[in-house]
């Protein structure tokens, strides 16, 4: 039976559970675009790139590329996007620059209060796919406030692969039983329940936009579903011993 008191840390997925990344990144390109005058579909082009998200990180899961940071991922699949959006003039410096659109992405609402709340109870912190510096930067501009930061090259790999979650809880000096995975993701909660760590689904319904098909729903037995991180700290904080 599942008992917060038994929590120590909250490891947090991070793109779309905690921040927002589709509507920031399109809101960052169409400020970018009216400053340099530059017309395209923004939102045409966040998703795409979005796309490319999955098999660049698999690529590396499987060997079939060294060992590359997000940022490295997203740098190249926006390299090779270009064209299609007639953007190839831009300069690698230009490009630079649109890339860490990814290292300043607005928190959901509900995110700060939630995570304060949590704070005074429980060890909170990022187990994302970003890099360390990556992450670094995102914490300090959405104020997250997090207590520790995992960036995927500190295990040089992606989720799911047992490292990163297994990993996390040693250098926390945890047992998986002392810590949750909150995730808007199922795939994210099913690989850390796998490993003995608890789990707690809340949806974001339109992370990817008014069509959102996946992750809609929880499709597990998951310790706990909350509408938001706000309800989080409450069932989590009202679970456990005054």
């Amino acid at each position: 039976m599942f008992r917060a008191n038994e929590i120590k840390a909250l490891l947090f997925d991070t793109f779309g559970t905690v921040v927002d990344w589709r509507s920031s990144l399109i809101d960052a390109f169409s400020h970018y675009g009216q400053s340099r005058q530059l017309d395209a579909d923004w939102s045409q082009l966040v998703d795409q790139w979005r796309s490319a998200y999955w098999p660049s990180m698999d690529n590396v899961r499987k060997r079939k590329l060294a060992w590359t940071t997000l940022d490295e991922l997203h740098r190249a699949a926006l390299v090779k996007l270009l064209p299609a959006f007639k953007l190839e003039q831009l300069a690698a410096d230009d490009i630079d620059d649109l890339t860490a659109f990814w290292h300043r992405l607005k928190p959901w609402p509900d995110v700060r209060p939630g995570l304060a709340r949590l704070k005074n109870h429980f060890l909170i912190g990022p187990l994302s796919n970003g890099n360390f510096s990556l992450m670094v930067e995102l914490n300090k501009f959405a104020g997250l406030g997090w207590d520790f930061i995992f960036g995927a090259d500190i295990f040089r790999h992606y989720k799911p692969d047992p490292e990163t979650y297994l990993e996390a809880c040693s250098l926390l000096g945890l047992r998986p039983a002392q810590a949750m995975m909150v995730a808007a993701h199922n795939y994210d909660l099913h690989a850390a329940q796998s490993f003995g760590i608890h789990t707690a689904f809340i949806p974001r319904p339109v992370e990817y936009g008014p069509s959102q098909t996946k992750d809609l729903r929880p499709e597990g037995p998951w310790d706990i579903v909350a509408d938001d991180l706000e309800d989080l700290a409450r069932q989590l904080i009202e679970d456990r011993p005054r």
